[in-house]
């Protein structure tokens, strides 16, 4: 079933770049300072890709909350999205709430669920997407497209960047085989040990999202970290032989060059230590491309992981747990 889901990305993506052309998001009534997504997992990571794709372009901070609360700082002045697949996240909800309190503008991201119905019946903007996907997870492509295109209709940033995810679906569609021939050795590499991710500060999203990925889908513990800020911390940390770690890379041919040079010192430093060390490059020629070239190679990695140590790969039956033991309090 997950790897149906994940061949179904490319048109994930046309998909909901149609659904954001065709939504209708209203101006602010009161001048925009900052914007503030609210949403976890699966939701909650589209606002991280978003954050780094419009980095460049974006002229006020977009922030992501990733819990019950939400900061001092949000008032009229700020755009809420509120981002959640179900419809019905409970820490996303409880945002929510908060969130009505401040005067900020909202606008809602689901496919259904106490979001839509809300946003409804307060006359709040929101963008529904489908809801028959079986994993939220495997919606990211929903969620992180439909807050590009609010920022577009809102005029915080061009068109670039959503013609761009469309011809990232190129990018990836029709080099399938060959992601897959790569995901499958890179898994297999990983397999019996425990994955640590790296890759630069620009792309920090990507690797949250494989982390996930593998803990989600293959049930597997993992760790990610970001270059500089990983030189200045966890390299202390590679001391020892770990043959039961293996270290993967994934970079960029346009990583800014004095990080490029910290990955290759980097290398040299932990392949003496790490069980093994793997390093892939992106393709695509922007950044939204080789993002979504990376998601749909990491998906399938996590896939192939889940594979070889025998697990359902859809299967989430401790969160199910941890939700069932929250309804009785």
């Amino acid at each position: 079933m997950m790897d149906t889901l994940i061949d179904r990305f490319p048109a994930q993506l046309k998909e909901a770049l149609e659904i954001g052309k065709a939504a209708t998001v209203t101006a602010p009534t009161q001048p925009i300072n900052k914007i503030y997504v609210a949403g976890l997992g699966g939701s909650g990571i589209g606002g991280d890709f978003v954050a780094e794709m419009i980095k460049d372009e974006c002229k006020v901070p977009y922030l992501i909350g990733k819990g019950y609360s939400i900061p001092s700082y949000i008032d009229e002045n700020t755009i809420a999205i509120i981002s959640s697949y179900s419809g019905n996240t409970e820490e996303t909800l409880t945002a929510f709430d908060l969130l009505e309190k401040t005067g900020a503008k909202i606008i809602c991201i689901a496919s259904g669920g106490k979001v839509i119905a809300r946003a409804k019946e307060a006359g709040y903007d929101y963008i529904q997407v489908p809801g028959d996907w079986p994993s939220p997870r495997a919606c990211l492509g929903f969620s992180l497209v439909q807050q590009i295109y609010v920022l577009e209709k809102l005029g915080f940033i061009s068109a670039t960047i959503s013609a761009q995810i469309k011809t990232s679906i190129d990018v990836i569609k029709y080099d399938q085989d060959d992601i897959k021939a790569e995901a499958k050795k890179i898994a297999t590499k990983l397999y019996g040990k425990t994955p640590v991710i790296y890759t630069t500060d620009r792309m920090e999203s990507v690797a949250v999202r494989l982390r996930q990925q593998i803990n989600e889908n293959a049930k597997l513990l993992c760790w990610h970290h970001v270059i500089p800020e990983m030189n200045h911390n966890e390299l202390v940390g590679w001391k020892a032989k770990r043959s039961d770690i293996a270290v993967l890379y994934l970079r960029n041919k346009d990583d800014f060059k004095r990080n490029a040079t910290r990955i290759d010192i980097n290398k040299t430093i932990i392949s003496k230590l790490a069980g093994d060390v793997i390093e892939v490059y992106s393709k695509g020629k922007s950044l939204p491309e080789k993002m979504m070239y990376f998601v749909n190679l990491g998906d399938w990695v996590s896939w192939y992981m889940s594979e070889m140590h025998g697990v359902d790969s859809i299967e989430v039956d401790v969160i199910d747990y941890l939700k069932g033991e929250l309804a009785k309090v």
